[in-house]
């Protein structure tokens, strides 16, 4: 074993871990069961957005709508509190590709714009309890089709955006909002317009079995995002995409109890957490993940304008190919602002890394230093270590080698 290079303010003091590597949802969760159909719908790959809406108002709390068989298509759907979508096993739902049926008052969906959020999103879930998405099927987000009216795709509308430093304005594919025990299992999402996934306010939430699909090169494709959130499950899914494939983060309210349990990770950035996280981000478990091909690997990032404490994190049981940086603990950017982020109780414990890459991780100062304990971390030979402005306690070997298959194996 190397003993760890640990240039300013290094100490090797024992935490208090016990504690924090119980830290996960607080629910006892299993695999759903798809709940009972209040009936079934067949598509004729025609635009069904009202026949499709009116089954699920009519749908009773407990039971779900069934699209059985063929293709559809839809715009913006609601799910009412209680019932559940399920998409079985050979049938697609297609996002129309229709900017207009996803306008809000400002109407701005499908264009590049100082504002943002312009669009409401394919499937809806909000003010909801117990309700869900379920299902073998598919939902297309047909982010790599030209926009109705337009010379331009959902994705070129998003790279013409980012050249302008504005904002494109495309709908996410399922949005979870001021719920309560809502649940998404097995389906697949494909070429998501914006993010597949994301979850605000939500106290009960398990992401079970899902599919990812979209291709490397696309911007603002997050796969699984979840912001002032508490008691989260994601787990048994896989996930290649353009940006983030799992993004945690605290922009409006804390979050915590979050576990992230026996995932694949393809192509993408990270296993994330930030960089919103001004309310604070607590006691999240990561354990058997692997990932392939992740820009940053695990990942926690935040700046002066958006940061907050990041406390009682664990990774456990993770194996990392192909990255260039598979373990990065960074205040990324200096932005103006004055909410300090403070990284604190993150723990590394059976993580492999095996091919060479750098290792990064740096606090704020020496006043707000990263706080990392290491136990039975693998690094590839050659690799590199920077740290600065931390706290680290333990040490490393530069001795992985071989491929990633099960996370949980050395």
């Amino acid at each position: 074993m190397q003993r760890l290079s640990l240039s300013l303010l290094v100490t090797f003091t024992i935490l208090a871990f016990i504690q924090v590597a119980t830290a996960r949802d607080l629910r006892q969760v299993t695999e759903p069961k798809t709940p009972p159909t209040c009936t079934s719908l067949r598509g004729d790959g025609k635009l069904v957005t009202e026949e499709i809406q009116k089954a699920l108002n009519s749908c009773g709390k407990g039971k779900a709508v069934a699209l059985s068989s063929g293709n559809f298509v839809s715009g913006p759907l609601t799910i009412p509190s209680g019932v559940s979508l399920v998409i079985d096993k050979g049938v697609t739902l297609t996002a129309s590709n229709d900017a207009a049926l996803y306008n809000k008052e400002n109407k701005i969906c499908g264009t590049i714009n100082v504002q943002y959020y312009g669009c409401k999103s394919l499937i809806t879930i909000d003010g909801n309890t117990g309700g869900g998405v379920y299902g073998q099927g598919m939902i297309d987000g047909q982010g790599d089709k030209k926009i109705a009216g337009k010379d331009v795709t959902w994705w070129q509308l998003t790279n013409q955006a980012k050249a302008e430093k504005k904002s494109q304005n495309n709908p996410v594919l399922i949005s979870v909002t001021n719920s309560v025990d809502i649940t998404l299992h097995q389906f697949t999402l494909k070429n998501g317009p914006y993010f597949h996934i994301g979850s605000s306010n939500v106290n009960g939430f398990t992401v079970w079995g899902i599919t990812i699909d979209t291709p490397s090169t696309t911007g603002n494709t997050d796969g699984i995002d979840t912001s002032g959130s508490q008691n989260v499950t994601i787990a048994n899914c896989n996930i290649n995409t353009g940006d983030d494939n799992i993004a945690i983060a605290s922009y409006n309210a804390p979050t915590r109890y979050i576990s992230v349990l026996n995932n694949h990770f393809g192509h993408g950035s990270s296993m994330g957490i930030g960089s919103g996280t001004v309310h604070g981000v607590s006691d999240v478990t990561v354990s058997g993940l692997t990932l392939i091909n992740s820009r940053f690997g695990l990942y926690i990032k935040s700046n002066t304008q958006t940061g907050g404490l990041v406390n009682n994190i664990v990774y456990e049981n993770i194996c990392i190919t192909n990255s260039p940086k598979p373990i990065t603990l960074d205040v990324y950017r200096s932005k103006s602002g004055h909410s300090t982020p403070q990284f604190t109780n993150i723990v590394l414990n059976n993580v492999r890394a095996v091919t060479r890459g750098t290792v990064v991780v740096r606090g704020i100062s020496s006043s707000h230093p990263g706080q990392v304990t290491i136990k039975d971390v693998h690094l590839t030979k050659g690799s590199k270590v920077e740290v600065s402005n931390a706290k680290v306690t333990g040490t490393w070997a530069e001795d992985a080698s071989g491929t990633c298959g099960y996370a949980g194996n050395k």
